[in-house]
């Protein structure tokens, strides 16, 4: 019986280059962001609070990353119904949210960004954008 398990990470460069993306996009619609990325242990990977981002976006980019790299689907994906029972169980660290997108390459689960500052569709577009970077999908 084996006792070790292969995995895929992101790797430093791709995490840089997220946020290098995410940043470029935000700028490019005139609005600062905050943007935290995750692995899927919801261990924060790197983040940026862009000049001008809402302070406590942070702690919704946090969230909305962990939510979509805990459950593989977009943070806005999240059950009404169970919505305040996540989040107070988690105490905030899950969200229903819009702006965290899963992290795939190939088919695997690398972790999730999130993004916060913005209306919903903007950190969904931001997003996006972190993603299309490095070739991965939702």
């Amino acid at each position: 019986m084996p006792f070790t398990a292969p995995s895929v990470t992101l790797t430093d460069d791709a995490i840089l280059t997220m946020l290098a993306a995410a940043a470029a996009k935000a700028t490019a619609m005139g609005q600062p962001q905050c943007i935290v990325i995750t692995d899927t242990s919801a261990v924060v990977l790197g983040s940026l609070r862009m000049r001008g981002a809402k302070v406590l976006s942070l702690r919704s980019a946090t969230a909305k990353a962990q939510t979509a790299a805990s459950t593989g689907r977009p943070s806005a994906d999240l059950p009404e119904a169970v919505r305040p029972a996540i989040a107070a169980a988690t105490k905030g660290a899950m969200t229903g949210l819009a702006g965290g997108l899963p992290i795939r390459i190939d088919g695997h689960l690398l972790g999730g960004i999130g993004v916060g500052s913005g209306t919903g569709a903007q950190d969904v577009e931001v997003a996006i954008a972190a993603l299309a970077a490095i070739n991965a999908t939702v």
